[in-house]
């Protein structure tokens, strides 16, 4: 699905380079790349604080700790998400509260979002999945007039822009109150293990953000609230300054590799091709195709026999979940998220495609349906 060693090759020498500078040093924790990532992470998405931690979930859970929100308050969010967006309410003792998605984008469905609303209802959490962003210019508008944070799950979108329609452009993950990703290895921005960040543009809550990723302490010895313990390590960080300034070229060729996909597939029978949303770039995190009649597993079978993988963003909605059972949803309660997962999808897409690849898959894709 991605080829990371492909990747390397090209910057081999960059990344070694910069993993030897952290080992010569011995400063594997709170090493100076990882305070230089950070600032230059904050210049690239244009946001005042960048909060590296340990990984996308640390990222979500620490987004949550920090606003302050108690056992039994609602958030809303998708199902059509992977389990860390909402594995870290229930952590948290928080309740989800389940919204359907758009069939074009598989975002935050906004026309469901105010009758979603009680006076139990705390914080949003939308995804940007796929890579686009979901509709934040509304979700900000029915936050705004409830008072209720937005914390956007970034994971997918690092790169892609959002605009407003007054013409103003900001990142994914720098629109609403607190924006977290994952630099997991697959990741567009992705590191060599674990990493993860947190953005913000309000100073007061970046230092509490800051707080609960450093044992709930801002003076060491002194833990003036309950926190975790979740860092993005040296190394890591290292990597990821290597790689930052090649974010823009590794969006072009995901975009570029969508396009060519687009227009070897959009004619086929029974393929649905991804849809970008007006209001968003996408930053192709996976290519997704939707499945008019034809068999999900069929399909995968088939390419797997050519060589070819796939995979499924997500096979089960998270509200269909054995461990989230407690919550009381059932089959048909979100029917939209629940068609999306069994007749959805992805096929390779990363920053070393070539139309020889391409060919390959389409080929095999139009074959299986053909025969």
């Amino acid at each position: 699905m991605v080829d990371l060693k492909g990747q390397y090759s090209r910057i081999q020498q960059e990344v070694d380079t910069s993993i030897l500078n952290v080992v010569k040093s011995g400063a594997f924790i709170n090493g100076p790349q990882v305070s230089e990532f950070a600032v230059e992470l904050q210049n690239y998405l244009s946001v005042k604080h960048v909060i590296p931690c340990a990984n996308g979930t640390d990222a979500l859970q620490i987004s949550l700790m920090a606003l302050g929100l108690k056992p039994g308050d609602e958030v809303i969010t998708p199902s059509f998400t992977y389990i860390a967006t909402v594995e870290v309410m229930a952590l948290l003792g928080l309740v989800p509260k389940f919204i359907e998605v758009t069939p074009e984008t598989f975002n935050i469905d906004v026309s469901q979002l105010e009758s979603l609303i009680s006076p139990k209802t705390k914080a949003i959490v939308p995804v940007h999945l796929y890579g686009q962003c979901a509709h934040m210019e509304e979700i900000l508008k029915i936050a705004n007039t409830y008072n209720l944070p937005v914390v956007e799950d970034t994971a997918q979108a690092i790169g892609a822009d959002y605009t407003f329609s007054n013409g103003t452009t900001k990142k994914a993950g720098t629109i609403g109150t607190i924006g977290c990703t994952s630099f997991f290895p697959s990741k567009n921005l992705g590191c060599y293990g674990d990493g993860g960040a947190i953005f913000t543009n309000d100073s007061e809550l970046a230092k509490k953000l800051k707080m609960c990723a450093n044992h709930g302490q801002s003076i060491k010895y002194n833990h003036d609230i309950i926190g975790v313990n979740s860092r993005l390590d040296t190394l890591q960080a290292a990597v990821l300054k290597v790689k930052l300034p090649h974010l823009d070229e590794y969006t072009s060729a995901r975009n570029k590799a969508a396009d060519y996909y687009t227009k070897s597939l959009r004619r086929v029978n029974g393929i649905i091709t991804p849809k970008t949303a007006a209001n968003s770039t996408h930053a192709f995190h996976q290519y997704t195709l939707k499945l008019d009649g034809i068999d999900q597993t069929g399909l995968r079978k088939y390419l797997s026999s050519k060589g070819i993988p796939t995979n499924i963003y997500y096979p089960i909605p998270v509200h269909l979940q054995k461990g989230y059972s407690y919550l009381g949803y059932k089959k048909g309660d979100l029917p939209l998220t629940e068609y999306l997962c069994q007749n959805t999808v992805s096929i390779p897409i990363h920053t070393e495609m070539n139309n020889d690849i391409q060919d390959t898959i389409c080929g095999a894709i139009k074959d299986y349906i053909q025969n």
